[in-house]
C-alpha cells in the first residue's frame, strides 16, 4: 500500500502520537468525544485537590475537575476550572462544596443547585469548604494527643520518684523476715523452757474443771430444795396477810354497821341530834355567863362588909 518507507514511519508516529493524547487524556479522566462546559470556582484552600477529581450531584459524577491554580494577583486564592456534563442543569445560585471524597482521604467538589435557569458557561460558583472527617479527626485528636503528652510526662516524673522504692522495699522484705524468723526462734525458746510449767497448768486446769462439776452436781439438789422452802415460806407468809386483812376488813364492816344502826356513844352521836343540840345550847348558857362575867366582876367575886345586896345577873 506504503511506497516508500517515509510514509510508513510518519503513518506510525500520527498514529502513536494519537493514542498518547487520547490515551493521557483518558487517564486523566477526560471524555474527549463528550461535549462539555466549563465553570470557576475560587477557594481559599482546596485541601489537597488535584485534576481530575471527581464533581458530583446529589452522589453521582456530573464532571471533572479540569485545573488547579494559585492566583497571586487575589491574595493568593486558588482558582479551581470545572469541566461539567451538558446534561445537567446549573442554576444561577449553585455552591460547589468542597469536601472529603472519602474516609482515607481524596477531596471531591459536591455542587448544591440552588436558585433557577441555567447558568452560562465560563461563569464563577460560589465556593464552600465543609469540615471533613480528617479535620474533625484531627481537631479531636491534637487535645487528645496534648493531654497523652502531659499524662506521659506525670508518669514519667511518678517513676523516677520511684526508681529506688524497689530497693526499698527488697530491703524491708529482707528484714522482716529476719524479724519474723528471730520471733519464731523466741516463741519456740519460750514454749520450750516453760513447757513443763504449760503441762502443770493444763493438769491443774483439768483438775479443776473436774472437781467444779462435781460441786455443781452437789448443789443441784441443795438449790432445788431451797427454791422449793423459799416458795413455801413465801405462800405462808401470804396467806397470813390475807387472813389478817380478811379479819380487819370483817370488823371494820361491823363497826359500819353499829354506826349507822346508831350504836354505842359514837352510833348515838351520829344518829341522835339531842346531843348536838344540848352541847349547842351549852354552849350558848357558857357565853352568856362568861358575858356577865366580864361586864358585873363584883357579882361574882366581892367581899360585903355591911351586908349590900347583890344585884341579879342579866339575862
Amino acid at each position: 500500500m506504503f511506497k516508500s518507507n517515509e510514509l510508513k514511519v510518519g503513518f506510525l508516529a500520527l498514529l502513536a502520537f494519537l493514542i498518547l493524547y487520547f490515551g493521557f487524556n483518558f487517564l486523566k479522566g477526560n471524555d474527549v468525544f463528550s461535549t462539555a462546559r466549563v465553570y470557576y470556582v475560587e477557594y481559599d484552600n482546596v485541601d489537597g485537590l488535584m485534576v481530575s477529581n471527581q464533581v458530583m450531584v446529589n452522589g453521582i459524577e456530573v464532571g471533572k475537575v479540569k485545573k488547579v491554580e494559585i492566583l497571586p494577583e487575589k491574595a493568593n486564592k486558588i482558582l479551581v476550572t470545572l469541566r461539567l456534563s451538558q446534561d445537567i442543569l446549573i442554576p444561577d445560585k449553585t455552591v460547589a462544596v468542597l469536601s472529603d471524597g472519602a474516609l482515607l482521604g481524596g477531596k471531591i467538589i459536591r455542587l448544591r443547585l440552588e436558585g433557577k435557569g441555567n447558568l452560562a458557561e465560563d461563569s464563577f460558583l460560589k465556593g464552600e469548604t465543609e469540615v471533613g472527617v480528617t479535620a474533625l479527626l484531627k481537631e479531636r485528636a491534637i487535645p487528645v494527643i496534648a493531654n497523652a503528652d502531659s499524662l506521659l510526662v506525670s508518669f514519667r516524673q511518678i517513676s523516677n520518684k520511684f526508681d529506688h522504692t524497689g530497693t526499698y522495699l527488697n530491703t524491708l522484705l529482707k528484714t522482716s523476715n529476719e524479724t519474723v524468723s528471730n520471733i519464731n526462734g523466741s516463741v519456740n525458746g519460750i514454749v520450750a523452757d516453760n513447757k513443763a510449767n504449760i503441762a502443770q497448768i493444763s493438769s491443774n486446769m483439768k483438775t479443776l474443771s473436774t472437781d467444779l462439776i462435781e460441786t455443781e452436781k452437789q448443789l443441784r439438789p441443795l438449790l432445788t430444795k431451797f427454791n422449793t422452802v423459799a416458795d413455801s415460806l413465801n405462800a405462808l407468809k401470804i396467806g397470813k396477810t390475807l387472813k389478817e386483812v380478811d379479819a380487819t376488813v370483817i370488823s371494820l364492816k361491823k363497826i359500819v354497821q353499829g354506826l349507822e344502826r346508831g350504836e354505842g356513844t359514837a352510833g348515838k352521836l351520829i344518829k341522835n341530834d339531842s346531843l348536838y343540840l344540848g352541847l349547842n345550847k351549852t354552849i350558848v348558857d357558857l357565853d352568856k355567863l362568861l358575858l356577865d362575867f366580864r361586864l358585873q366582876p363584883k357579882r361574882y367575886i366581892g367581899i360585903s362588909v355591911f351586908g349590900k345586896k347583890n344585884t341579879p345577873p342579866s339575862n
